[in-house]
């Protein structure tokens, strides 16, 4: 089996672009930070994870998703291994999301000094697996 959930902050705005042919799909490419659990002395404070959506979740991306908006990511681990021109081996991996939803409410995010765009309604969100958090929870969702 091959799934990972992450909790973190996008590091900038998605990176949006359509595939070619005669039915386009939207990708949006976006890194996530993750804060590390148990730190040690010189280490970094965070993994940072490149990712992939495709499709309803791409278009999600690109209309709500903004840097520093706190995320909860589910979606597979693709290698992206290559040779450089150097004939050097580059191993780096890839989330390929499915799933996005919010990991907390706006009244949190604008505590932190992010302030988001719309975000969709229940109605425009049911159906597609997203989770929209109701206005007024100012308290962290239990995913820490």
């Amino acid at each position: 089996m091959n799934k990972v959930i992450l909790m973190g902050r996008l590091t900038r705005d998605p990176e949006m672009r359509y595939s070619q042919g005669e039915q386009s799909t939207a990708i949006a490419r976006f890194s996530l930070a993750v804060d590390r659990r148990f730190k040690r002395q010189g280490d970094p404070d965070a993994d940072f994870f490149n990712c992939t959506a495709f499709g309803k979740q791409a278009e999600f991306a690109e209309k709500y998703l903004r840097q520093g908006t706190k995320m909860l990511v589910s979606g597979r681990v693709q290698n992206d291994n290559y040779t450089n021109k150097e004939g050097q081996k580059v191993y780096s991996v890839q989330i390929m999301v499915d799933e996005l939803e919010f990991a907390e409410s706006k009244n949190a995010s604008s505590e932190n000094n992010y302030q988001p765009a719309s975000r969709p309604s229940p109605s425009m969100a049911s159906g597609d697996g997203f989770m929209n958090i109701p206005d007024g929870i100012d308290e962290e969702l239990p995913f820490n």
